[in-house]
């Protein structure tokens, strides 16, 4: 990891108390930041990784943008202030406000884009479909062309093909894009251990956390894409469930970091970048104070022990029944692909667990009409007893359907 300029903890908590995180939401504030950052000793520029084997350095922490980015211009120009250069949108988020508010930003401060390293995604898979959703996307983003452009949310390497290859290709020939791969929610160590035999995949945004990076077969496929020269940005790190659950690990948890300094939430990204094969973490930081918290962090050369690794691992095994991997190859063959059981939890984990109760009931809209009519008629049996983390999915599902429904 590249220092990139960088400064202490002690130091960027300097700019900040002159402030306070809350003051960066008032009017007026980025004078006020900018006047702080200048008085300190260092410039505040988080660490860099390189990207796989493109040949670029990434900054370590990502702007996830699934917020309105038209209403927060003050966050893009403070991320990009203190070296958050890798900026993730998708032509889905916020019903396209996430693209044109990075278009408004980049229109303003054209010269700003050679420091971004911008990536969009599509939700369409055939060449027509992502040609339409390119372009539809430089447009909103006042962007001659994407860094990255993910397939969204794939679930099978099929759609990887040779069709996609070829699409691939031309774009990159027409300027348009850089790099390509895609981002997997569920069966992630299938999805990554075929993509690094295919040649032509440059980066992939998957789950990854304190939990998942746990298990030999993640660190398998993890491997593989090193070895294969993809790069890899970790999603969704903090590894919350579709259902609270309340355990006294937890609360330990939270303890013991904020004694040491940081917070649980910050001990969770710095597990993650304690991998060195994930080129980037991508957070959703919708205000200043997370913007900061996530910062420091990054900035943090605090090391976690073997005790802290420990407490986590225990954390984990105690609310591993509301926490959904996203194994549904196990789970969905067994229900006969019936109903697409880990986009229902993960939704149910964006209402619970994220409080994005919008987007969660409009995520599970577009689950088919006759998929949901017979939710609460499935039988979950087989699936539940095949799951490893014992989820009573059934039980959820029915939740799911009477709360997001």
């Amino acid at each position: 990891m590249s220092d990139n300029n960088g400064c202490s903890r002690r130091n960027f908590f300097k700019i900040a108390g002159a402030f306070g995180a809350g003051s960066l939401l008032l009017p007026g504030s980025e004078a006020v930041a900018a006047q702080a950052e200048a008085e300190s000793s260092t410039p505040v520029r988080i660490p860099t990784r390189p990207f796989g084997k493109t040949g670029v350095q990434v900054s370590s922490l990502g702007l996830g943008g699934m917020f309105d980015i038209t209403t927060n211009q003050l966050m893009l120009k403070q991320a990009l202030r203190w070296g958050v250069t890798y900026w993730d949108t998708a032509e889905t988020y916020e019903g396209g406000n996430s693209e044109l508010g990075i278009g408004q930003f980049l229109k303003k401060y054209p010269e700003t884009r050679k420091e971004i390293f911008l990536v969009t995604k599509s939700t369409r898979y055939d060449p027509e479909g992502l040609s339409k959703y390119l372009d539809q996307s430089l447009q909103r983003t006042n962007a001659n062309y994407f860094d990255l452009y993910f397939l969204h949310g794939i679930k099978s390497p099929s759609l990887l093909g040779k069709e996609a290859r070829a699409w691939a290709e031309k774009a990159k020939s027409q300027g348009k894009i850089k790099f390509i791969g895609f981002s997997a929610h569920n069966n992630m160590e299938d999805m990554l251990l075929a993509a690094s035999k295919l040649g032509w995949i440059d980066g992939i945004m998957l789950r990854y956390d304190f939990r998942l990076m746990r298990t030999d077969k993640m660190r398998r496929a993890i491997e593989a894409c090193s070895k294969a020269g993809i790069g890899l940005t970790a999603m969704k790190t903090q590894g919350k469930g579709c259902t609270l659950v309340d355990s006294e690990a937890e609360l330990e948890l939270a303890s013991r970091f904020i004694k040491r300094g940081f917070t649980d939430a910050q001990a969770k990204l710095k597990a993650v970048w304690e991998e060195p094969k994930i080129a980037s973490i991508c957070s959703q930081m919708p205000n200043m104070t997370i913007l900061m918290s996530n910062v420091a962090a990054a900035l943090d050369r605090t090391k976690l022990t073997a005790e802290d690794r420990d407490l986590m691992d225990t954390f984990a095994l105690e609310t591993a029944p509301g926490y959904c991997p996203g194994c549904t190859s196990i789970c969905e063959p067994a229900i006969d692909h019936a109903a697409p059981v880990g986009d229902i939890m993960r939704f149910l984990m964006y209402f619970n667990s994220y409080g994005e109760t919008d987007y969660a009931r409009s995520c599970f809209a577009a689950i088919p009409a006759e998929v949901r009519g017979k939710l609460e008629t499935i039988d979950f049996s087989g699936a539940e007893r095949l799951c490893p983390n014992k989820i009573k999915i059934a039980q959820l599902v029915r939740q799911a359907a009477k709360t997001l429904g």
